[in-house]
């Protein structure tokens, strides 16, 4: 299965809240506490700290952790400043890393950025290199058991959704980025659940990895990546071996 597979990544994200729960939880409530400290605590007047919420509730972050990164982000002792950046990565075997994230401190960030990838076979790329290769998109996932293709569709593509893509686990639904929120609320109201909903990076082409000296390099520098503090997302366009 591809890595960059709606399922796979579904299958993968929820490993990682069973493998690493503690950690996870944490960038989620460090990235509902950035959201909440730059535009408000209110969630409807602020889109980050909504999606946030959301995907911080999908995870199964406890209700007090979040309500506790909002109050700290909007109390006045925490003077903490945060910029969001976007580092560009080519990886090992060409492909595209699109890495996302929030920073108290750009040059520790930078500092600790290149040295992963100097040592795990990265090389940061000029701007503009790999985000060319991604598309943002709404992406809403749900199980093939969680509803019937026809009322789905129908539901979908009501509220706006571009498309809706059907296989043996379940569906996929893609929107523009401005009206997920909407096809999003309209599936929820149908009493419809989602395995992911979220506004994402796709890859607009992909990179196979077959030889397995290649694939592990990449995994490391992948999950060294992703495991950093500061990383918020990372998307990538490498498509791995089942």
């Amino acid at each position: 299965m591809a890595r960059h597979s709606k399922w796979s990544k579904v299958k993968t994200f929820k490993g990682a809240i069973d493998a690493k729960r503690g950690k996870m939880f944490a960038k989620l409530s460090k990235e509902i506490f950035v959201a909440a400290k730059m535009g408000g605590a209110d969630p409807d007047m602020n889109p980050r700290l909504r999606a946030a919420m959301l995907k911080a509730r999908q995870s199964s972050v406890p209700a007090d952790n979040i309500d506790r990164a909002v109050k700290r982000a909007t109390g006045e002792d925490d003077m903490t400043v945060y910029e969001d950046l976007v580092y560009e990565i080519y990886g090992p075997g060409g492909v595209a890393l699109l890495v996302d994230l929030s920073t108290d401190n750009r040059n520790r960030t930078a500092a600790e950025l290149r040295s992963i990838c100097a040592k795990n076979g990265g090389t940061i790329a000029a701007a503009g290199a790999v985000s060319r290769l991604f598309h943002r998109q709404g992406q809403i996932i749900v199980a093939r058991e969680s509803a019937r293709e026809d009322a789905l569709m129908e539901i979908a593509l009501e509220a706006g959704a571009e498309d809706l893509k059907a296989d043996e686990h379940g569906y996929e639904i893609l929107t523009e980025a401005a009206h997920f929120e909407a096809v999003h609320k309209k599936i929820e109201d149908a009493g419809i659940p989602c395995e992911v909903a979220e506004v994402t990076s796709l890859p607009t082409l992909t990179v196979p990895l077959t030889d397995p000296a290649l694939v592990q390099s990449y995994q490391t520098l992948h999950d060294l990546l992703e495991e950093h503090d500061d990383v918020k997302e990372l998307y990538s366009n490498a498509e791995l071996p089942e």
